[in-house]
């Protein structure tokens, strides 16, 4: 029940951290610093090197560590960046939000969707956007790293628009159907691992025609994440889906509050988001989006 794996350790090991100029990347490398650490950092803005690698030396445990900062990705960087060898451990800490609202965006993301939203806003339609993911947009495994993370993604936007088109009066709805036996379905098995193959024997999939009646009930019933088979049910209901516990008892305990606690949760935040439509009405029209 509890965990007895060894903790980890970084002393002595050397550590690769990939944006670490400012936000989360430089605390984490003094930390790892002091616990005597060998730390690369790696940014695009060169210009704070200088100060990164100082808070480094402040955090030095050892003469025996080393500090370095590069500007380049790992696959073009020279073997004498590393020392011949390949980082211990790497950490990717890149990233930024530019939080804007979904009808605002000019680049190509959802372009489909992103149009019939605008136009059910113009004409005043309470309609419904409906995604499809999948049931690895609650889970993965092995063979799935190119297809599970976009389908991870598009439950992040179902759960953004969901937020945000009840401003409009638009629901927002997606189906996470497991395997159906399609054309697709054979022309995936052609490049499937064996493994992959074997994990996947004893999901018994659906036909289209199934999953289309599921993703249709779902709709009927006006459930927000729709599922059609059991398993992935199963993974709906535990949205940690099959990542491993990180404290079996700890996580227990906190499945009964999220239980509870996250519908009120829940509810608050749509209070607060339909409380705000009159304002967004006018941030919209002063924006020049609608008239």
């Amino acid at each position: 029940m509890f965990s007895l794996k060894k903790k980890w350790s970084p002393k002595g090991l050397h550590v690769y951290i990939i944006g670490d100029s400012q936000g989360l990347g430089l605390p984490l490398a003094k930390l790892v610093a002091r616990k005597g650490t060998h730390v690369s950092i790696v940014a695009r803005n060169q210009s704070k090197f200088e100060d990164a690698l100082r808070e480094l030396e402040a955090n030095r445990q050892s003469p025996d560590q080393v500090f370095k900062a590069f500007s380049f990705s790992l696959n073009t960087a020279k073997d004498d960046a590393h020392g011949g060898q390949v980082p211990d451990t790497v950490f990717a800490c890149a990233g930024a939000a530019k939080p804007m609202c979904f009808l605002e965006i000019t680049c190509h993301l959802a372009n489909n969707e992103r149009a019939a939203a605008k136009q059910m806003v113009r004409e005043a339609k309470k309609g419904k956007i409906v995604l499809v993911s999948s049931t690895l947009g609650y889970m993965s495994l092995v063979g799935y790293f190119l297809y599970s993370p976009a389908k991870h993604a598009l439950r992040g936007l179902a759960d953004s628009l969901h937020s945000e088109l009840m401003l409009y009066g638009i629901d927002t709805h997606i189906f996470f159907p497991p395997t159906m036996y399609t054309p697709g379905f054979e022309e995936e098995n052609k490049t499937k691992p064996a493994i992959t193959k074997a994990i996947e024997s004893a999901d018994e999939g659906l036909t289209p025609d199934l999953a289309a009646a599921g993703l249709l009930a779902g709709i009927e019933k006006g459930h927000a994440h729709i599922t059609a088979d059991f398993i992935t049910s199963l993974f709906r209901a535990s949205t940690r889906g099959c990542a491993p516990r990180s404290n079996a008892a700890l996580d227990f305990v906190l499945d009964l509050v999220a239980l509870v606690g996250i519908p009120i949760w829940r509810r608050s935040v749509d209070k607060q988001v339909l409380a705000y439509r009159a304002e967004h009405g006018e941030y919209l029209r002063n924006k020049g989006l609608f008239d």
